[in-house]
């Protein structure tokens, strides 16, 4: 019969009093609240940059676009920083104490922010305040989607990280709607009290990641086996000694082993091929998050109520409430990749989103043609602004920051996740600092430029990038080796792979030679042993082939029923895995 599986979880640590599902919900919901920082702080300049009060106190904003765009561009700059000191430093400082460092450095940008005073460098102060912001933003948007994946099971990996990508859209809305309820409240608080508000949930984030586990792929990844265990049975609500718990622990390592030795990753790991592609799949997140910008979203986020203005000729005051109304559209929509996302799966919703973002822009544009937008066509114009949103908020909102977060395998994780956001705050900075200057010069030819940048997107997603949806972050690793062996794309590999049970992808990391076939891993009274080298057959290729006994023997008291052949360097269709996966006794 079946051996029973131990439920008692009466030696597992807990975080927060919580383990299992409720701790799985607390981490989503404080790495959403990051998120939702994100998205307020994105959208409360909006409806503060023509402000006439901000224009007052900051008088080399009025009637300067370059300077408009500057004073909003610069936290882009700001967020580069933060970017690329998680680059530098993420993999040595974790998860944890990146995101709570990254909050406390958001509110100290915030308090330099709103202490400005008139006539003392006022604009110099407020810049600096607004830089430092973006740097504790950068640290938190290249930390949390790393941390939510590397925590996450994969049938609900793509959901969480999406919901954190959509409440993005939350975030802005909610930046709208307190900057148009400020404009109607005395000069001070139209632009003080809108960016003094983010200091809530930087709380929020700080306090909450204090109370929650560590990455437990990078404990592991750091040696610190006892707490990556921990960490794993916490998660899935097990005690540490039972046997689902060790093999989550033996497909991480094995993770480990196929991507380079633990500990500090060197530079040089970024630009390998072979067998793990590392380059390849930093390309993969990094264009992800170009394309995000550079199909210009921001140049719709940050300028929605100066589009209006300037190009459709509506009051400040219609156009600000429009802008609300578009965020409650853009938030409504961002909720969809929700319900689809492991359904559609990412590169349809790629595809998708490029196509409707693509014809958002030629409906603009062409209705901005004929009298330069003064017109009755000037509102289908309008139109297009909304229909923009809609498909932006359903698709490439979240995907880039899921994407880059599970293509990428655990050893580069963290600095090929922090090189994607580098990408997207540079192009966010670009985007932004130019569109005021393009609406005043170029006017329609604007809406043209990124029709026409999103067209081009369309061939790189079809061809490049392979679906992920639902797979495990170690099978993710077997489709890019499979493709790289057989010389396929890495598209098609997908496509063929099978999904795989975490027994499977362990074998099949045995034979495109990932797992280490010296050493397994045991569950006895004391924990976790290390067996002594079991000499295996030899495949073709000189490496030691693991016999029967050996992979069946991996955990104490399961065994595996499969039977490996020598075919190393063919797919998973040739595993022959006998249906049950635990040996009767």
């Amino acid at each position: 019969m079946t051996r029973p599986r131990n439920t008692s979880v009466s030696t597992t640590r807990t975080y927060a009093g919580l383990m299992g599902r409720p701790l799985g919900l607390l981490i989503s919901t404080i790495a959403t609240t990051g998120f939702l920082l994100f998205g307020y702080d994105q959208g409360v300049m909006s409806g503060i940059i023509d402000a006439d009060p901000f224009h007052d106190y900051f008088p080399e904003t009025r009637d300067n676009s370059v300077y408009q765009g500057f004073v909003t561009a610069i936290y882009e700059i700001g967020c580069l920083f933060g970017a690329m000191g998680v680059l530098w430093f993420g993999d040595s400082l974790g998860r944890r104490k990146a995101m709570m460092s990254g909050g406390i450095i958001m509110i100290i940008g915030v308090v330099i922010q709103v202490s400005a005073v008139k006539g003392s460098n006022a604009m110099a102060q407020f810049i600096i305040g607004r830089t430092i912001t973006g740097v504790g933003n950068g640290m938190n948007t290249s930390t949390i989607p790393t941390y939510q994946a590397e925590c996450s099971r994969s049938t609900n990996r793509g959901l969480l990280i999406c919901i954190e990508g959509g409440v993005i859209a939350f975030g802005t809305m909610i930046a709208y709607w307190i900057d148009y309820g400020a404009s109607y409240g005395p000069d001070n608080l139209t632009w003080r009290f809108p960016i003094a508000f983010q200091i809530i949930f930087g709380v929020i984030l700080i306090v909450g990641t204090w109370f929650l586990p560590e990455s437990p792929r990078w404990l592991l990844s750091r040696d610190r086996f006892e707490e990556g265990l921990d960490v794993l049975a916490a998660l899935h609500g097990l005690e540490v000694t039972d046997e689902e718990v060790h093999l989550q622990r033996a497909l991480i390592l094995d993770g480990i082993k196929a991507s380079g030795e633990a500990g500090k990753t060197p530079y040089s790991a970024l630009f390998t091929g072979g067998k793990t592609q590392h380059f390849r799949r930093m390309l993969l997140g990094s264009s992800s998050q170009f394309f995000q910008q550079l199909g210009g979203c921001n140049a719709v986020i940050y300028y929605f109520p100066i589009l209006f203005q300037t190009s459709i000729g509506t009051t400040k005051n219609l156009a600000l409430l429009l802008g609300g109304v578009n965020m409650i559209i853009y938030s409504i929509f961002a909720t969809v990749s929700w319900f689809i996302i492991e359904r559609a799966g990412r590169r349809k919703l790629f595809l998708w989103g490029t196509v409707g973002q693509c014809l958002s822009m030629v409906l603009v544009f062409a209705c901005l043609i004929p009298e330069n937008g003064k017109g009755p066509s000037s509102k289908g114009a309008g139109v297009g602004l909304f229909t923009y949103i809609a498909f932006f908020g359903a698709t490439w909102l979240p995907l880039p920051w899921l994407y880059p977060a599970e293509i990428n395998p655990l050893r580069t994780r963290a600095r090929a996740n922090a090189v994607s956001t580098c990408s997207n705050w540079l192009f966010n900075f670009l985007i932004v600092m130019v569109t005021p200057i393009m609406i005043s010069n170029i006017k329609w030819g604007t809406y043209l430029f990124f029709a026409v940048v999103n067209a081009c997107f369309l061939p790189i997603i079809y061809l490049f990038y392979p679906e992920t949806k639902q797979r495990s972050l170690e099978e993710i690793d077997i489709i890019f080796a499979k493709g790289f062996i057989e010389n396929i794309s890495y598209v098609k590999a997908a496509q063929e792979m099978p999904y795989l049970t975490d027994r499977e992808v362990k074998d099949m990391a045995r034979q495109y030679g990932f797992a280490d076939q010296d050493e397994e891993f045991k569950v006895g009274e004391k924990g976790i042993q290390e067996s002594q080298p079991t000499s295996g057959d030899v495949s073709d290729n000189g490496s030691e082939k693991p016999r029967r006994s050996d992979i069946e023997g991996t955990l104490t008291g399961v065994g595996v029923g499969t039977t490996t052949q020598d075919h190393a360097l063919h797919g998973p269709s040739n595993l022959n895995v006998q249906s049950g996966g635990f040996k009767n006794d």
